[in-house]
């Protein structure tokens, strides 16, 4: 439905994220996968979804001067932001138990902002869930670092994983959004972008 209304544009996903790639692909849309790395550092006065946003719009740079007329570029990311501090990827199994046993018995909010490059303009949207996790033990944690080895996730875990169908009590907002995508915004954004 939507890929008949974007026939005139050519969609890019920067995004090696396996996740994001699969919510472009239910969404029934063509798609090219476009990488290039950069470095994902940001001002320390950002916070919030300050930094994902930053962090979005940095990502489109790279692309900018190769955009064609009819170029979608779509690039995103995603933190955890735990007690007034952002939570990235875990650097190592020590840092993803640290990180995990902070989570364990309260809330936090996971933040993804989607940025949409064109020739002409840019537009960049964030979307909020907040999840609280139940009192994980040292053995659950354990297990589930060594089993799933979640070191390419903000905040070292996955809710699709089993840590999340275990541990997460509570979810307010977009359960897609904590995947990595918040899939009804982009969706919302491209059929506005196709009916202009």
């Amino acid at each position: 439905m939507l890929n008949d209304k974007l026939k005139n544009y050519h969609i890019i996903l920067a995004s090696g994220s396996p996740r994001r790639q699969a919510f472009f692909k239910a969404l029934g849309l063509d798609f090219e996968i476009r990488l290039k790395s950069i470095k994902e550092e940001y001002p320390p006065r950002l916070t919030h979804f300050e930094i994902c946003n930053y962090l979005a719009q940095l990502k489109a740079l790279p692309y900018k001067e190769e955009l064609q007329p009819n170029d979608i570029l779509i690039t995103s990311d995603t933190i955890v932001w735990h007690k007034n501090k952002a939570i990235g990827k875990p650097k190592d199994e020590n840092d993803a138990f640290s990180i995990l046993k902070s989570l364990s018995n309260s809330t936090h909010d996971v933040i993804t902002s989607v940025c949409f490059t064109t020739k002409d303009y840019e537009k960049t949207l964030h979307n909020i869930t907040k999840v609280t996790f139940k009192t994980l033990t040292e053995q659950e944690i354990n297990y589930y670092i060594n089993t799933y080895k979640p070191f390419d996730k903000a905040g070292a875990y996955g809710i699709q994983d089993w840590i999340g169908q275990i541990g997460v009590t509570k979810i307010e907002g977009s359960y897609f959004n904590v995947m990595g995508l918040p899939i009804h915004l982009v969706y919302r954004t491209l059929n506005n972008i196709a009916n202009q």
